[in-house]
């Protein structure tokens, strides 16, 4: 289940665990809500039978259609998979990396064929996770501070865009915000 979280940084207290203000499950209260912040928000029918053992290029194949839409709508120029499980070496160094708050010189987006993972955007003075899952599609406008959560044991095969040919870049912002909100694993306690 996809879900947004809308948290207001003025009501933070303390040591005090943010409490969202507003929370959405249904799929157009959230592609609308995020729309308002110029965030893309779609969902793609996931081909299952690339979730685990597909490589790179298998992967963009299958899903070329809808990725030539949006390399015409906003001229992507780098374009990868990435697939972390729970026994992946560099689970703990990718999560640690991912989860400083940063922004990109780029638009960004990223498709779920599989798995799930905890976007959090920092826009003005409200935060929004966005849990995102297999067949969600999400963008990050340029600039615009976020960190992701992929949890301890993470299990998520994402298709990446970028506006420019470098691919992942980030600029760390410095800011520990991300330390005071729910990781990935306690939202999704939360949620059961």
């Amino acid at each position: 289940m996809s879900v947004l979280s809308i948290y207001d940084l003025n009501t933070l207290k303390g040591n005090t665990a943010p409490q969202p203000l507003e929370r959405f499950t249904d799929y157009p209260s959230i592609k609308n809500y995020l729309e308002s912040l110029n965030v893309q928000f779609e969902r793609w029918v996931t081909h299952d039978e690339l979730a685990d053992y597909a490589d790179q290029d298998t992967v963009i194949a299958a899903y070329e259609p809808e990725i030539k839409r949006l390399i015409e709508i906003y001229k992507f120029q780098s374009i990868d998979v990435i697939q972390v499980k729970p026994d992946h070496i560099d689970k703990q160094a990718l999560r640690q990396k991912f989860l400083s708050e940063h922004i990109h010189d780029d638009f960004e987006v990223r498709f779920f064929i599989a798995g799930h993972g905890l976007f959090y955007l920092h826009v003005d003075d409200k935060v929004y996770s966005v849990l995102c899952e297999k067949g969600d599609l999400i963008s990050v406008p340029s600039n615009t501070p976020h960190w992701f959560d992929m949890g301890e044991n993470p299990n998520f095969k994402t298709i990446r865009l970028f506006t420019t040919p470098y691919g992942w870049v980030a600029n760390f912002t410095g800011n520990e915000l991300a330390k005071q909100f729910p990781t990935l694993d306690q939202i999704v306690s939360e949620l059961a």
